[in-house]
């Protein structure tokens, strides 16, 4: 498993250069809906999002970016149930704005069953969805869900693995790189199945809240090779095979081998 150990190196890099950045909540985020369903810890190193019937929960990062090393520890709601999801993503939808043709990447769990999805939105409904029935519990500790997005690729990583990759190198395929910003939350969704009421509250914790990225709107320095994330611009031969392995053992769905929602880029991505 020699492919294991060159994963950890390279990709720990993210990781070390994250433990120095100050990680406390205010630094990065701010409250965005839930009133007192939104909670954080007096060293705002913890927050908690309630979920019940009369209302749900979120927060999102202060500033736009274009570009960076995105990251949060999370941990869902341990009482089982279907019908309300847990969210960590990037969009560039105006607060409270009813979704509409947008750019935006997505981590959601569906349920607390441990099932998780990810999906990338370019500058359109979406509809790029693949599930993964992680190897762990989601819902007993922290977990780290991180997304890299330089001007070369978009990299989902639970826990230091990469499980996704969406190139700028496809023919034809617009590539999301307008500035978004970060938002996490609970709500509950009919597509997600009947929530089960009776074992309301339901609550998820994040923290680790710091992440590096560049603020604005301005591609050329945005793009800089300068700025440590944007050298990142392919998996090599090792991080592949750990992706492929995770894949193929921990996909549930993807919308790419399904003939009626094949896109373009499913011949490029993630081989």
């Amino acid at each position: 498993m020699a492919f294991l150990a060159v994963i950890t190196i390279v990709l720990g890099v993210f990781c070390l250069q994250a433990n120095a950045l100050n990680n406390s909540f205010y630094e990065y985020y701010s409250y965005l809906w839930g009133n007192d369903h939104f909670s954080v810890d007096s060293q705002g190193t913890e927050v908690q999002l309630k979920l019940d019937k009369s209302s749900g929960a979120g927060f999102r990062s202060k500033l736009d970016y274009q570009f960076g090393m995105f990251h949060i520890r999370m941990k869902i709601p341990d009482k089982k149930t279907e019908g309300i999801v847990t969210s960590f993503y990037l969009t560039d939808l105006m607060d409270s704005m009813h979704p509409i043709d947008h750019i935006e990447l997505n981590y959601e769990f569906i349920g607390t069953n441990g099932t998780m999805r990810t999906n990338i939105y370019d500058n359109d409904m979406g509809h790029r969805i693949q599930v993964f029935n992680l190897w762990f519990d989601p819902t007993q500790d922290y977990h780290t869900y991180e997304i890299l997005w330089n001007n070369y690729q978009i990299l989902f990583l639970v826990d230091n693995i990469p499980i996704r990759v969406f190139k700028n190198n496809i023919p034809g395929v617009t590539y999301p790189n307008q500035p978004m910003h970060v938002e996490a939350s609970i709500w509950n969704a009919q597509f997600a199945g009947k929530v089960d009421w009776s074992k309301a509250p339901f609550y998820t914790y994040y923290t680790d809240f710091g992440f590096y990225a560049c603020p604005g709107d301005n591609m050329a320095a945005c793009s800089s090779d300068n700025l440590f994330w944007n050298r990142y611009k392919e998996l090599n031969t090792a991080q592949k095979k750990q992706m492929a392995h995770y894949r193929k053992r921990y996909m549930d769905y993807d919308y790419c081998a399904q003939p009626a929602k094949r896109k373009p880029e499913c011949a490029y991505n993630n081989v």
